[in-house]
């Protein structure tokens, strides 16, 4: 009998697009010989829809303006898993086996989504409400990843309403230049910044400031940036070799140059030691576990030239779009994408 999978999208979030064609790449990859999919759309105001058209017009951001939409209500009721649908008629319920949240960022990645669907009982690909939460949090993570002895960056923590001047010159003291400025809750690089001199820190920070109240001035580690997919299901983990992003001519990996972008290109395996390697794979396993995560994650580090690893950032609902590194490093580990999505759903129900 077919399972009915909700695929989530869309989201109040300055991932919005991205999550788009992971939706779309998802869509395209996902049995439906095996499962009834839902198309749960998230307007970018906060509108929640059934999108019953061409997977097309979502990766085209046109299904809103579809007749193939319309409005749904969710059952709080636990162990329900119901989802009821408003046609101009009546209301048509749909009891959902499990949801696949392509979402990113803000209101979708942090928690919030999760634990929404975890009081309705319905299983989630992917992280719980709390680790989703304290992933999505740079300081939160920082915090406990130290318990750990695992390095990472040093940082400078300031919050809305703190002395910018003096947090600007605490991080001179403790960092120096250059550094980078990031949002404490944002993926993908957004409000991300670089600064080598004052004048460009404070532009840095109220830029960042704009994506969140809670930000982060860090020390910029140079060195081979890797990135690790890891799987989760059921407490046995499969954790892929690193990959190594060149970011080409681009000052970071950064929005413009993760996703639009022909600047940036990417080798598998990391060009490190083999050692290193074997290395990168018992930290990512270890953070993965230290933050209480499951189903799957991206695990980034870089790789000095003096020979060290050091932890940069955990994301718990990496992309899935066609150029995204977690699919790509599930196919070279030889978990084919159709694969890999029917392995998340089984874990996660």
């Amino acid at each position: 009998m077919k399972k009915n999978i909700a695929v989530l999208f869309g989201g109040k979030s300055s991932e919005y697009e991205i999550s788009l064609s992971s939706a779309h790449a998802l869509l395209s990859n996902i049995d439906e010989e095996k499962y009834n999919v839902y198309k749960i759309a998230i307007t970018k105001d906060g509108k929640w829809y059934l999108f019953e058209g061409d997977d097309e017009l979502i990766r085209q951001n046109t299904y809103q303006t579809s007749d193939k939409i319309a409005p749904i209500l969710f059952s709080p009721d636990n162990g329900s898993r119901t989802i009821f649908v408003n046609r101009s008629d009546r209301l048509e319920k749909i009891v959902i086996d499990a949801a696949f949240p392509a979402l990113h960022g803000r209101f979708g990645e942090d928690g919030q989504v999760q634990g929404m669907l975890s009081v309705m009982g319905v299983p989630t690909v992917g992280c719980g409400c709390a680790s989703s939460a304290i992933s999505m949090d740079k300081a939160i993570t920082k915090s406990i990843i130290k318990e750990t002895g695992i390095r990472q960056a040093k940082a400078v923590i300031i919050r809305l309403g703190d002395d910018i001047d003096g947090a600007a010159a605490k991080a001179e003291e403790l960092l120096g230049y250059p550094m980078f400025v990031k949002p404490a809750c944002s993926g993908s690089s957004v409000g991300v910044s670089k600064a080598k001199t004052r004048a460009e820190l404070l532009r840095a920070i109220n830029t960042a400031f704009k994506e969140d109240s809670k930000i982060l001035i860090e020390e910029a580690v140079c060195g081979v940036e890797a990135e690790v997919a890891v799987l989760e299901e059921n407490g046995k983990y499969t954790v892929s070799v690193p990959a190594e992003i060149d970011k080409g001519s681009s000052e970071f990996y950064d929005y413009e140059t993760k996703y639009f972008s022909d600047a940036s290109s990417f080798y598998i395996p990391a060009r490190i030691p083999d050692e290193k390697i074997a290395e990168i794979r018992i930290c990512a396993e270890k953070i993965f576990r230290s933050l209480d995560c499951r189903g799957l994650a991206r695990v980034d580090f870089f790789y000095t030239p003096d020979g060290k690893l050091v932890f940069n950032e955990i994301n718990t609902l990496p992309g899935f779009t066609p150029i995204s590194m977690y699919p790509k490093l599930m196919i070279n580990e030889g978990v084919e994408y159709g694969e890999l999505i029917d392995r998340l759903i089984d874990a996660a129900i």
